[in-house]
């Protein structure tokens, strides 16, 4: 798995390897040892089914002590990303960020406490997966 850093400190673009061979592919979706993110341990696992294309959910933001860190990814479809900076003592603050995800490259985004979060659908029947490290 490739780690590529985005322009708001602490966001994470997660690229995943895929094996194709006759039968589909196989990928790691994730592997604590690959994706060392420190002191964040998942507790839940959501997800967001979405009927229509253009479907906007967003952005969504946690405050303490229920802040949460994010490992989002698509199941099914495609959506456009959209992280903004809310943290007022970062120097990326007030940045805003978007990311197009699908279920073709498998791509994830961490996103750390702190930061705001939304996507738009791009296709219908759109699915949309996410791990937090803290409950809702």
């Amino acid at each position: 798995m490739e780690i590529v850093k985005t322009k708001i400190k602490g966001v994470l673009i997660l690229k995943s390897k895929i094996h194709f061979d006759k039968r589909g592919f196989f990928s790691e979706i994730y592997n604590k040892k690959t994706i060392n993110l420190k002191k964040t341990i998942f507790v839940q696992d959501n997800i967001s089914y979405n009927k229509k294309k253009f479907t906007f959910r967003g952005l969504h933001f946690q405050v303490k002590p229920f802040s949460q860190s994010k490992l989002v990814r698509v199941e099914k479809g495609e959506i456009l990303d959209f992280i903004l900076d809310i943290r007022p003592k970062s120097k990326t603050y007030k940045k805003l960020i978007t990311i197009r995800l699908n279920d073709k490259n498998l791509d994830q985004i961490f996103i750390p406490k702190g930061l705001a979060h939304g996507f738009l659908t791009l296709k219908d029947d759109t699915r949309v997966v996410y791990k937090v490290d803290e409950f809702y």
